[in-house]
Formats: C-alpha cells, sequence, structure tokens
C-alpha cells in the first residue's frame, strides 16, 4: 500500500508544481516527514534528486525556447555549488543521520519553509500586476537586462540558497524566483522562471548526489515518487490556464507557512 501511496504523493506533489511552479522541494520533503515519517535526511536526501530529475526536462524544453539566461544561471551557481560543497562537507563531519544533523536540518527546513510561504504570497501580490516596460518589457535592452543590481549579488545570495538547499532541499524555487526579481529587475518573467528552474538542476544534483554518498537517499522511494510525478506535472502544465493560481498560492502559503512553523517548534 506504501507503495500506491508514494506514486499518489509524487503524482499531486508534481500536479501543484506544474499548476503553480512552486518548488517541489517546499512541498515533498515535508509530505515525507510528516505523512509517511521518512527521517530528515533521507527526506531531503531523495527529494533532491527527485527535484534535479524533474526540472532537468524543463530546462531542456526552456531551452529549446531559447528563454535561459545562461550568464544569469553562471553566476548563481558560482556561488552555490561551491556552498552546497562546503554544507555537504560540514553533514559528513557531523554525520546525517546524528542527532545534532537531525535538528539543524529539522530547524533550518523549517526557516526555509516559512521563507517559501512568504515568498510564494508575494508572487501572489506582485504577479497581480504586470511588470511595466522598465522592468522587462519590449523596450529593455537584452545586455541590459542581464545585468544584476550589483556584480556580487547574484554569487552571494546563490551561495546562500545553495547552503540552504542542501540542508533542506528548499529554496531554489520560489525563493530563488524572489531574489532573481530583485537582483535581476529588467530581466523579463518569463527568464527570471528560466534561469530558477535551469541553475536548480545542477545545484540539487551535486547536492543530491552528495546526499547519496552520504547514505540518505532512498532509491526505490525516489522512483515511486518520480512514477507519479512525472505525469502530474504534464497534466498541472496542461491545466495551468483553466485554474484560480492566486487561489491555489494563497492556500499553499498558509499550508507552508503551518509545515514550517510545526518543524521550527518540534
Amino acid at each position: 500500500m506504501h507503495d500506491i501511496a508514494f506514486i499518489l504523493a509524487g503524482f499531486g506533489v508534481g500536479l501543484i508544481v506544474g499548476l503553480t511552479g512552486v518548488g517541489g522541494g517546499s512541498l515533498m520533503t515535508p509530505v515525507l516527514i510528516f505523512f509517511f515519517g521518512v527521517k530528515p535526511h533521507l527526506a531531503i536526501g531523495t527529494d533532491l534528486l527527485f527535484a534535479a530529475f524533474t526540472k532537468m526536462g524543463g530546462t531542456v524544453s526552456l531551452a529549446r525556447q531559447r528563454l535561459v539566461p545562461w550568464r544569469v544561471v553562471a553566476q548563481l551557481c558560482a556561488g552555490s555549488i561551491p556552498a552546497s560543497l562546503l554544507a555537504l562537507w560540514a553533514l559528513q563531519h557531523l554525520g546525517p543521520g546524528s542527532a545534532q544533523a537531525q535538528r539543524i536540518m529539522t530547524t533550518t527546513l523549517g526557516a526555509a519553509l516559512l521563507l517559501t510561504a512568504a515568498a510564494t504570497f508575494y508572487k501572489v501580490v506582485a504577479f497581480s500586476h504586470p511588470r511595466p516596460l522598465s522592468a522587462g518589457g519590449a523596450g529593455t535592452d537584452p545586455q541590459a537586462a542581464l545585468r544584476p543590481r550589483h556584480w556580487s549579488l547574484p554569487v552571494l545570495l546563490g551561495a546562500v540558497i545553495g547552503a540552504l538547499v542542501t540542508f533542506t532541499s528548499v529554496g531554489a524555487g520560489a525563493i530563488g524566483v524572489s531574489v532573481l526579481l530583485l537582483v535581476f529587475p529588467l530581466l523579463p518573467l518569463p527568464r527570471i522562471i528560466a534561469a530558477d528552474i535551469a541553475y536548480a538542476v545542477p545545484l540539487t544534483l551535486v547536492a543530491g548526489l552528495g546526499h547519496a554518498s552520504l547514505g540518505s537517499v532512498d532509491w526505490p522511494l525516489l522512483a515511486q515518487l518520480l512514477a507519479g510525478s512525472l505525469p502530474g506535472i504534464w497534466l498541472g502544465s496542461r491545466l495551468v490556464s483553466r485554474t484560480p493560481e492566486r487561489l491555489i498560492r494563497s492556500a499553499l502559503s498558509v499550508l507552508l507557512a503551518w509545515a514550517g512553523a510545526k518543524l521550527v517548534l518540534i
């Protein structure tokens, strides 16, 4: 019965990701911990590879449409990949299954979920108004749109997200988009979303393989989640124009805030 439940959970999360774009990590990890009793380090490690595989297909599709700003992706990776490797070193030093590491993971995961809830709600408000031409419209110089507010911001914020994602599997979705909106104010929204999806692939792959080397990945569970999520994402992406996205995002922000508060207070 658990096998079917995991496939259905993957389908549900994939459907919501397809409908709203909210990162799968912010949904899948709490579901595995709260509803299935999976240990935090196994839930996080498995979910990282789950995110890497599901976002690879999206990146290929976006790259074919020439929407991915690779310069922005490279700047974010320059900060996030080294930070992820440092976080993995810290986990190896502590031992991913130790009580201290579990406490760090659950507390950091709770904080990340609260941040994601705030970022998701921010997107509900911000995306209800179209961005002006000066913020990425047709009159914007394409090269100017690729310049951040300051050259160091993508690297520094990429490092913060890289560490956060490695410890919690959360952060490369809603938080990443919100960060990109602030750092690259002239970049059109479709390219911001494309950059967020594309840089999450190498980050979650590095972090996920690092967790796998520490024994923090449940491979049969990963296969079951992917079996459900891939058709879920496919269906969600086709229903997106028929659903009240703002209502779904608002409800998700409340759910994520509840899960984050519960983890922080454990």
